[in-house]
């Protein structure tokens, strides 16, 4: 199942809806007749779904890693001490 770079380009358009309408109506009324398209659209939306995910995922990291920095090391006190006394309760 080879999925040419024009069809991937339509498949995206009609994911995140970018398509205009004329090319959007052709691209789901081939959807409806090609099984083969739609399982691509299926994959091609997981994969994007995957992509997300794990960009997601690697951000929560980059935040940890200077949410430790900024709280734990000694450079850091003033800063630290200002955010905790800003959401401290008074």
């Amino acid at each position: 199942m080879m999925t040419s770079w024009n069809e991937t380009r339509q498949i995206e358009a009609h994911l995140f809806d970018i398509a205009d309408t004329g090319s959007m109506l052709v691209f789901e009324a081939r959807l409806m007749l090609d099984n083969n398209l739609a399982d691509k659209v299926i994959w091609q939306q997981k994969a994007y779904d995957t992509i997300q995910q794990y960009g997601r995922r690697q951000l929560k990291k980059e935040i940890e890693t200077i949410h430790q920095k900024l709280f734990t090391q000694p450079e850091h006190l003033s800063f630290s001490q200002k955010i905790r006394r800003l959401f401290s309760k008074q």
